[in-house]
């Protein structure tokens, strides 16, 4: 594997910007004021959606561009009774084109595409996660997805792909990568991450951007950035070995951006500061030790592992400080034009600092071919989304996932599904986990019997809920939550459950180090994947329809070991 790593490593980087992509940049950049330049590194936050121009939102959008000339914009989901609710295309593409009609200069819009466009919008593809990849061990298939990512993202109006995760997730208690990662093995990760970038960069019809995310390496973290500050205890070696592996091959098979982390890394910053801030990571290890020429963008600025310590306008001026090109979602974007313009009049930062991010930025609009053109074709988009070849390619990457370990008494495949019983813990009734899963089941068996939970059940509902099991044949019990444990009662249902004379299945679809709380479990089949395609690979995996090939990407503590799989045949 490290022969691996050194022939990942020898891939000759495609060229950051050519000397025409340079000079036209360069002609743009002549033609802003200082105030323009400086909105060229803000990247607002936009839902996809098409509010009315009178609107609060809609309003809000046209200052960003018409007035205060921001260089782009991230697609996110908007969340709506709790849940994310993904963008529709046509709507998200009507939407992109009324903001570019408006810019003066064309914006570069971005959105986390992590698993192609399903993540962000519907009515497309839904890929399963990294981790699945992993499992299957296909390259072949990270780079296809890449390569379809760029596609829909061409399709939709985006250009620059926040995207792949380069993050080795090797801590079990890691709440917010877990299965986004392709697993611990830092050469595995290396592998999958180069494969995606080459997808993404093969289509010359399609140009996008990319970036590896989130230096450098949020893998080993028991903190959600999100909520609060993450911390990395590695010695400088060890992340030499381990965290560093993914970036250092990202950046040789030319990868475009590379994301910050809000998480404080003593090995390379004594001080007590997100690495997003910091001048020693970002700009001495990043850019000198590993020669990275690309842009860096850093993580969202509204997360607490950011805010807690920075107000808006210092937090970005750190950043750019420290070697940030692109400040994303920050929560007030005027008060960022106005706290950068008022550090290079200070002379705090020099205006030529300021020039060479916007001149990278410039680069990449040009690069990607917004310059020429920046509208996209509302009519072609229905044929360019949900393509029925690329489902297929999908569910065989999904069905090559299902990985099996513990299979006490050959519980499966289910040898008599119409007598199985199935429980799919889906986290909140709104949500729309499990619905696959029991489709499919009951499309092959009518009469098995299929109950949905949730967390917001306490104990006695639990039990009405599940009912009596004792005449199961099997109890196939699905989590989907990406915590590192579930709830108490529904820890306290899954541990009754196991101590029980009728052997229960536990199927993960999303975190898979939860099976170490459960030691009676009679078989474990993780899937690495809560997107549809993976619930009927593991309904078709427990009946003996595909056979089961995947292999652990991880480590699950007094449970199993990197590497393991039990192979079964299909029936």
């Amino acid at each position: 594997m490290r022969f691996l790593v050194a022939a990942l490593l020898l891939v000759v980087p495609i060229p950051a910007a050519t000397k025409a992509e340079q000079k036209a940049a360069q002609s743009i950049l002549n033609s802003l004021t200082l105030r323009e330049r400086v909105a060229q590194l803000i990247f607002g936050v936009a839902y996809g959606d098409a509010p009315a121009a009178n609107s609060k939102d809609g309003q809000r959008f046209r200052h960003w561009v018409k007035d205060l000339r921001i260089g782009g914009f991230i697609v996110v989901n908007r969340l709506q009774y709790g849940l994310a609710r993904n963008a529709e295309p046509h709507t998200m593409a009507l939407f992109l084109n009324q903001m570019q009609k408006l810019s003066k200069v064309p914006l570069l819009v971005g959105a986390d595409f992590e698993r192609g466009a399903s993540m962000r919008v519907s009515d497309t593809i839904k890929f399963p996660f990294n981790m699945a990849y992993a499992a299957a061990r296909d390259s072949d298939a990270s780079r296809y997805e890449g390569l379809a990512a760029a596609r829909e993202a061409r399709a939709l109006g985006v250009h620059w792909i926040f995207a792949p995760v380069s993050d080795v997730n090797n801590n079990p208690a890691n709440p917010v990568i877990n299965i986004r990662s392709f697993g611990e093995n830092p050469e595995d990760v290396a592998m999958h991450v180069s494969s995606f970038i080459e997808g993404a960069h093969s289509d010359p019809k399609n140009p996008v951007l990319v970036s590896a995310k989130h230096f450098p390496g949020h893998g080993d973290t028991d903190v959600d950035s999100h909520l609060d500050l993450a911390h990395l205890s590695a010695s400088r070696d060890r992340m030499d070995e381990v965290e560093l592996v993914p970036f250092k091959a990202a950046i040789a098979h030319g990868v475009d951006s590379i994301m910050t982390a809000h998480m404080t890394v003593p090995a390379m910053e004594p001080e007590d500061i997100p690495a997003t801030v910091s001048k020693r990571v970002l700009t001495g290890v990043l850019r000198e030790e590993l020669g990275f020429k690309g842009l860096i963008v850093t993580d969202s600025m509204e997360m607490k592992g950011l805010t807690k310590q920075f107000k808006n306008g210092e937090a970005a001026v750190r950043a750019v400080e420290a070697g940030a090109d692109v400040l994303l979602m920050p929560p007030d974007p005027d008060a960022v034009v106005r706290a950068l313009i008022a550090a290079v009049n200070s002379g705090r930062i020099p205006k030529k600092r300021i020039d060479q991010s916007v001149q990278r930025i410039l680069e990449a609009k040009v690069h990607v071919g917004i310059t020429k053109k920046k509208m996209v074709d509302l009519d072609a988009i229905t044929e360019s989304l949900d393509l029925p070849e690329e489902g297929d390619r999908a569910q065989t990457i999904a069905d090559r996932a299902v990985t099996l370990i513990r299979n006490e008494g050959d519980v499966v495949p289910l040898k008599t599904p119409e007598q199985a019983c199935v429980i799919a813990s889906v986290g909140v009734r709104l949500s729309t986990f499990g619905q696959r899963l029991a489709d499919e089941f009951h499309r092959r068996q009518p009469n098995a019997r299929v109950v949905f939970i949730d967390n917001g059940m306490n104990e006695a509902a639990l039990e009405a809920q599940v009912g009596d099991t004792s005449a199961c044949s099997a109890i196939v019990f699905a989590t989907y939550t990406l915590n590192t444990k579930l709830s108490d009662n529904l820890s306290a249902l899954v541990t009754k459950l196991t101590e029980g004379t009728v052997p229960v299945v536990l199927a993960a679809f999303g975190n898979p180090y939860l099976v170490a709380d459960f030691p009676k479990v009679a078989a474990y089949m993780p899937a690495f994947s809560t997107a549809p395609p993976s619930e009927a690979s593991v309904v078709k995996a427990l009946l003996g329809e595909i056979a089961t090939t995947g292999k652990l990407p991880i480590t699950i503590p007094d449970f199993a070991r990197y590497g393991d799989g039990i192979e079964i045949e299909r029936k």
